[in-house]
């Protein structure tokens, strides 16, 4: 899937109508089907894409957002052992196995 040209940002309202043509679009082209982009102003806010490309970049969508929460922890600063969490509370690890 290639585009040349930046794909047109439609209106919500005329983002509806045009699905049914996107949907026989999918059909017919499958994976290298132009998407759907729309929102408010001419922003680019969501895309609708065929379903055989959603399954395609599912888990690289995946990946992303493990990496982005890894990234949100490791900021937050050093993780605290289990063992010192059950420490303060008073649970026996050993006792789980």
């Amino acid at each position: 899937m290639s585009f040349t040209a930046p794909l047109p940002v439609l209106p919500s309202r005329d983002a509806r109508d045009e699905l049914p043509k996107a949907l026989k679009r999918f059909r017919a082209e499958g994976v290298s089907a132009e998407p759907v982009i729309f929102g408010s102003h001419r922003k680019p806010e969501a895309a609708v894409i065929p379903f055989e490309l959603y399954e395609e970049v599912l888990p690289l969508v995946e990946d992303i957002l493990i990496a982005r929460a890894a990234r949100e922890r490791i900021a937050a600063g050093p993780a605290i052992p289990l063992s010192d969490i059950a420490a303060r509370i008073g649970v026996d690890l050993d006792s789980f196995e």
